[in-house]
C-alpha cells in the first residue's frame, strides 16, 4: 500500500535530514520540500561525493524519482540555476525529475538587501538571519504583494508586479536604511532570462501530487530547518519565516492534512544551533568544542559554527507533540563514541521549579538551568555497525533512553556521514 510520509527537524534545525531524505527516497517515487527557502542546507555524501543542497530536494541524486519545490517554498531562482548547474557537470540533472511549484513565490534582489540592512540595524538585539532574503519574501507574501514563480510566465504581469514593487521598496531602502535602491530594467531583463531556464519546469505541482496520491505513489516531503524554528511554535523571535512543522507539509505542498499516513523526526544524539536565541543544553569550552569539531559542526548554508550540547529532551518531547511524530531517527551516534560520560537533559530550573513543559517564551527559555541525567559512555566504534544487535551495550541503553524520555520509537540510526552508515528499524514505507 501506498503512502505519504512526512520528514521534519525535531530540534533547532541542521539534525541530517538531507541524508535521511536520500536513505528514503529509494522507496519513495515523488519527493516534495514544502518550506522554506535557500537559507536551508541539506548535505548528502555518496562515496567520496558531498552534495548540499538548497532548494532542491535531496532525493535529486536517485535517477526517476520526481522531486518537487512546492507551493510553502520561497525561490532564489538565482541560487536554484547555480545548483542545476553543479547536478549538470556531474551528469546527474534530469530536467523531467524536478517540477516548481507555480505559486511559490520569489526571492527578489531588494529582499536580500532588505534582511542585511535590517539585521545590521539591530545592533546587539539581532535575531542571526542569514541574510538569505527569507524573511522579507514571506512578508510579501503575507502582506500579498509577492510575486510568485508563475509570474515568470508572464512578462506583462512580472513587470507590473515588480515595478509597483519597486516604488515601496526603493524609498524605504533609499530613505530608512540609506542604501542605494533598485532600477527596473536591471531585475526584469535578469529575472525573464532566468525565465527561459527554469520556465519549462514550473508547473500546478498541487494538482501533480494530487494525481499521484490517486495512483498509488509512494511520496515523501522534506521539511527545513527544526520545530523549534517554527515561526508560530518555535523560540519567537529567534526563529526562521515559515513554519517548520508537519502541518506545513500539508499547506506548503497543496494538499489535504487527511493525506499524511505517518510523520518522522529527525534528532541528532546531542543537540546543535545557528545563529542567536535560547539554547537551554548548550556547552561552552573543551566540551562544545569537541563535539563541533567530531561533529563537523559548521552551517552548510552560511560556514557558521553551531553552537553545540547535550540532548534536550524537553524540547524533544515538545517537538513530539507539535509534529505528532511517529518514529524518531538519531543522527550522528558516532559523535558521542569516545565520550566517558554523556549527558541528556530532562528539564528545566526556572525560578526554583522544574520544568518538564517546553515553554517557548524566549525570555523563560533564556533564564532555564538544564537539569541533567548522566550515562556511562560506550568507548567503542559505532560506524560500520549495521544492527541494532551489534551496537556497543551502551549506545543500545543510549538510544533505548531517548525512546523512554521521548515517547517516540527510534526508527533509523545514523552512525556516520555517507549514506550507507545507517542501522534501518523500520522502513516507514514498507
Amino acid at each position: 500500500m501506498a503512502k505519504n510520509i512526512v520528514i521534519v527537524g525535531a530540534q533547532w534545525g541542521d539534525e541530517g535530514k538531507g541524508k535521511i531524505v536520500d536513505i528514503l527516497t529509494e522507496s519513495a517515487d515523488i519527493v516534495v520540500r514544502f518550506q522554506g527557502g535557500n537559507n536551508a542546507g541539506h548535505t548528502v555524501i555518496v562515496g567520496e561525493e558531498k552534495y548540499v543542497f538548497h532548494l532542491i530536494p535531496s532525493g535529486i541524486l536517485h535517477a526517476g524519482k520526481t522531486c518537487i519545490i512546492g507551493d510553502g517554498v520561497v525561490v532564489d531562482p538565482e541560487v536554484l540555476l547555480k545548483e542545476i548547474e553543479v547536478l549538470k557537470e556531474k551528469n546527474l540533472f534530469r530536467p523531467e525529475d524536478l517540477l516548481i511549484s507555480k505559486n511559490a513565490h520569489l526571492i527578489m534582489p531588494y529582499h536580500k538587501k532588505l534582511d542585511i540592512a535590517r539585521e545590521r540595524l539591530r545592533g546587539c538585539n539581532k535575531i542571526g538571519t542569514t541574510g538569505r532574503g527569507i524573511g522579507p519574501a514571506y512578508e510579501d507574501k503575507v502582506s500579498r504583494c509577492g510575486i510568485k514563480c508563475g509570474d515568470l510566465l508572464d512578462e506583462g504581469e512580472f513587470r507590473v508586479k515588480l515595478k509597483t514593487n519597486l516604488l515601496e521598496k526603493n524609498h524605504y531602502i533609499k530613505t530608512i536604511l540609506h542604501e542605494d535602491g533598485f532600477e527596473i530594467h536591471e531585475i526584469y531583463h535578469k529575472y525573464m532570462t532566468i525565465a527561459q531556464s527554469i520556465g519549462p519546469l514550473i508547473k500546478n505541482t498541487s494538482k501533480f501530487i494530487s494525481d499521484a496520491i490517486a495512483s498509488g505513489k509512494n511520496i515523501l516531503f522534506e521539511g527545513a530547518q527544526g520545530t523549534l524554528l517554527d515561526v508560530d511554535h518555535g523560540t519567537y523571535p529567534f526563529v526562521t519565516s515559515s513554519n517548520t512543522v508537519a502541518g506545513e507539509a500539508a499547506t506548503g505542498s497543496g494538499i489535504g492534512p487527511s493525506k499524511i499516513d505517518e510523520v518522522i523526526g529527525i534528532t541528532k544524539a546531542y543537540c546543535t544551533r545557528v545563529g542567536e536565541g535560547p539554547f537551554p543544553s548548550e556547552l561552552d569550552g573543551p566540551e562544545a568544542d569537541r563535539l563541533r569539531e567530531q561533529g563537523g559542526e559548521y552551517g552548510a548554508t552560511t560556514g557558521r559554527p553551531r553552537r553545540c550540547g547535550w540532548f534536550d529532551a524537553v524540547a524533544l518531547r515538545y517537538a513530539a507533540r507539535i509534529n505528532g511524530l511517529d518514529g524518531l531517527v538519531v543522527t550522528k551516534l558516532d559523535v558521542l563514541d569516545n565520550l566517558d560520560t554523556i549527558k541528556i537533559c530532562t528539564g528545566y530550573k526556572y525560578k526554583g521549579e522544574i520544568l518538564d513543559e517546553f515553554p517557548t517564551e524566549a525570555s523563560i527559555l533564556f533564564k532555564c538551568e538544564p537539569v541533567y541525567e548522566a550515562l556511562e559512555g560506550w568507548k567503542a566504534q559505532t560506524q560500520g555497525v549495521k544492527s541494532f544487535d551489534k551496537l556497543p551495550k551502551k549506545a543500545q541503553d543510549y538510544i533505548k533512553r531517548l525512546e523512554e524520555l521521548t515517547g517516540v520509537k527510534v526508527t533509523i540510526i545514523s552512525v556516520g556521514a555517507n549514506r550507507n552508515d545507517a542501522i534501518i528499524l523500520k522502513n516507514p514505507f514498507k
